[in-house]
């Protein structure tokens, strides 16, 4: 997808630049089937099309010079009362009044509910005039000057021409970023609080791009309408299982074009975090979210018939009352299958007459879905992956650790008449917090090894936000209860809680770069604990989201297109490519391209170094003077022992606003057998610019 030439576009010129693409087509396609092959046009804010094409056809196409790339439309999938709180932004903590009602947020999800509270216009002035945005948001649809504009994409979406959202998801990921304050929410009673999102005085814009699934083609399209509609934050929660070349990545080529435009995209890293290099938004300048936990967590209990009680987790808004139910094993309520099936309530095991009426253990977490369709009062089960997370589950049930597990199992084994009950779920402290999630995806980086992934990580355990009343609070299709405000965990929950802190920064500074927004929030980040976390920084990047710190960062590592192109020379992208991609024949890759990064100024510090002998390496960076016109900055280098880590100069004096002033980081070491991380602290006395440096 190719860069427009810079200005804005009439109709005309639009209709122009979709002939283009149909002369490209009617190249390589019959010309009867010209009309049906040009699925979609890509023409307000970028050059490209989506076509329906053999695979000779698409090969032919991609053999002509104007393209820069073609790759298949993939099908993407998404990945409070609390936890803005908790990160120091409270109710009476507002951005600038006088810009914070000029920002839009644009959210490519699932849609949204128009009509929940947290979009209300109540108390709104007039939408922004710099808005070009519609409400497209077919029948029954209205929005206000809250909820400013909506479009739907009908590619591969089955749950009908609306951005009306049938699943919840969009509805939570918007409310969580800029959702009005809505006090006395709770999902039945747990959680309970008032509910908002980071920028409440901000105006949303959504663009439903998933319906059974997230196509490419339609993800594409909303971000062209988005960046030409005014958007001033793109929040994305979607992705795929895998990370792909930035080439054939829609949410990486989107998000470049937006950058072009000064829009900073925010994304999740994804939700399959129990392998290492597992994180899916790799894209330099998007800005990539990890998920953590808050100090609130959510506990459901087990009560035994022999006296004793296990806290296991899930969401349970169920009430037993303290009545005991016969407890019965998976292994001993079927007559269908094997013994070892049979233990996990595996899919088509449970015998429905011998369940009814009762509590059934299960050794595998997927028991729930199974103890609910079979009509069981209520299930315990083993604690999948992700045993650190509560869901919403569709009757009266608790995972348990696996040791936790067995004390039930024994008790069942004890006796001929085991009872339990399972108690609602209740909200607790979590001292621990905050953790990164067990399923938030790590890195190192699988594309670009020496840019550090994710960049941060936020609040993604166990978020109460808005929610469609159509969907399933449960996410199990055959749970057919409805409610207004739900409990989520994922990197799709986080990801909007960093987009509306960038939001908030950029309410409070409107003329910052995305790259300087991102800086401001990663370098004022709350630090880490490594020791909880095996895989550190590739598990939360620069830190926690501290969005408070984040409007006052004193210094701000900056990029621009130039050093976008120099970075692409260095991976191996050509020049032709590169030139399509920026629509900018005067580009030219530097004489020196040595595949290598160290120069790229990014706000960490990232090399993928040869194991088991000496190294050396050397970093440039350039930081811009964002706060007081005359101060001084010294570095302060927080290393293990065996190491040496240098900064020349270790001191930078400003006098001016908006001065930069550039260092070399030099890291030295006689050999490396696992991950080595230190951190390069800049320090004026009243701010703390922190980057971490990561050696793998």
């Amino acid at each position: 997808m190719g860069s427009l030439p810079r200005g804005d576009y009439s109709t005309h010129e639009n209709n122009k630049i979709q002939d283009q693409h149909l002369r490209l087509l009617q190249e390589v396609v019959d010309r009867s089937f010209l009309s049906r092959a040009l699925v979609r046009s890509y023409k307000r804010s970028f050059n490209g099309f989506a076509a329906s094409l053999t695979n000779q056809e698409q090969q032919r196409l991609a053999s002509f010079s104007e393209v820069v790339s073609i790759f298949p439309s993939r099908t993407l999938w998404p990945q409070t009362t609390r936890s803005w709180e908790y990160m120091g932004l409270k109710e009476n903590v507002n951005p600038n009044p006088n810009t914070g009602t000029d920002i839009v947020i644009g959210v490519l999800d699932s849609g949204i509910w128009p009509e929940s509270e947290s979009f209300s216009d109540k108390g709104f002035g007039s939408i922004p005039t710099k808005w070009k945005g519609v409400c497209n948001g077919g029948k029954n649809f209205t929005c206000n000057k809250k909820l400013v504009g909506a479009r739907f994409y009908t590619t591969g979406i089955t749950d009908g021409d609306s951005a009306r959202d049938l699943n919840g998801h969009g509805t939570h990921t918007a409310s969580t970023a800029a959702g009005n304050y809505v006090k006395n929410t709770s999902f039945y009673g747990i959680a309970q609080g008032t509910a908002r999102g980071g920028i409440p005085s901000a105006r949303i814009a959504a663009y439903k791009v998933c319906g059974e699934g997230c196509r490419d083609a339609d993800i594409l399209a909303a971000f062209d309408d988005a960046i030409a509609d005014g958007v001033d934050i793109i929040t994305i929660s979607i992705g795929s299982t895998v990370a792909i070349n930035m080439r054939y990545d829609s949410i990486a080529i989107g998000s470049l074009h937006a950058m072009q435009k000064g829009i900073l995209t925010v994304h999740s890293a994804g939700n399959g975090g129990f392998f290492p290099g597992s994180v899916i938004s790799v894209a330099p300048w998007v800005f990539t979210i990890g998920a953590s936990s808050i100090d609130r967590g959510i506990a459901t209990k087990v009560s035994l018939g022999n006296g004793k009680t296990i806290v296991g987790k899930a969401v349970n808004h169920f009430k037993m009352n303290g009545t005991e139910f016969p407890l019965v094993y998976g292994k001993d309520v079927t007559s269908e299958c094997d013994e070892t099936r049979a233990r996990s309530c595996s899919p088509g095991c449970l015998d429905r007459k011998l369940v009814s009426g009762k509590i059934v253990l299960c050794d595998s977490s997927n028991g729930i879905k199974v103890a609910f369709s079979a009509g069981a009062a209520g299930t315990i089960v083993k604690s999948g992956v992700a045993y650190d997370i509560s869901f919403v589950v569709p009757l009266p049930a608790s995972a348990l650790l696996i040791d936790d597990l067995k004390l039930v199992k024994d008790y069942i084994n004890s006796t001929n008449s085991a009872k339990a009950f399972i108690s609602t779920s209740e909200s607790i402290k979590n001292t621990n917090a905050p953790l990164v999630a067990t399923f938030s995806s790590k890195g190192p980086n699988p594309i670009i090894s020496d840019i550090l992934k994710p960049d941060i990580t936020a609040p993604g355990v166990e978020i109460l936000a808005a929610y469609s009343p159509v969907g399933s609070g449960s996410s199990y299709t055959s749970d057919k209860g409805s409610v207004n405000y739900s409990i989520l965990s994922g990197t799709s929950m986080s990801c909007p809680h960093a987009a509306g802190a960038a939001a908030y920064v950029k309410s409070v500074h409107p003329d910052w770069s995305p790259s300087a927004i991102k800086s401001a929030i990663m370098t004022t980040a709350w630090p880490m604990d490594p020791t909880k976390h095996n895989d550190a920084e590739f598990s939360y990047g620069a830190g926690h989201l501290n969005p408070i710190n984040a409007t006052n960062p004193g210094l701000v590592y900056e990029t621009n297109e130039q050093d976008y192109i120099k970075l692409l020379c260095n991976i191996g992208y050509t020049i032709e490519s590169i030139r399509k991609l920026f629509n900018n024949d005067s580009i030219n890759c530097p004489k020196k391209v040595d595949a290598t990064i160290n120069d790229f100024n990014y706000p960490s510090i990232s090399l993928q170094v040869i194991h088991g002998v000496p190294f050396s390496a050397s970093f440039t960076r350039t930081v811009t003077n964002v706060g007081p016109a005359n101060s001084t900055y010294t570095a302060r280098i927080n290393k293990p022992a065996n190491f040496n880590i240098t900064v020349e100069p270790g001191t930078l004096s400003f006098k001016q606003l908006n001065e930069k002033k550039s260092f070399v980081v030099t890291v030295k070491g006689d050999r490396i057998t696992s991950m080595f991380s230190a951190s390069l602290v800049w320090s004026d006395g009243i701010h703390s610019v922190r980057s971490p440096i990561v050696l793998y």
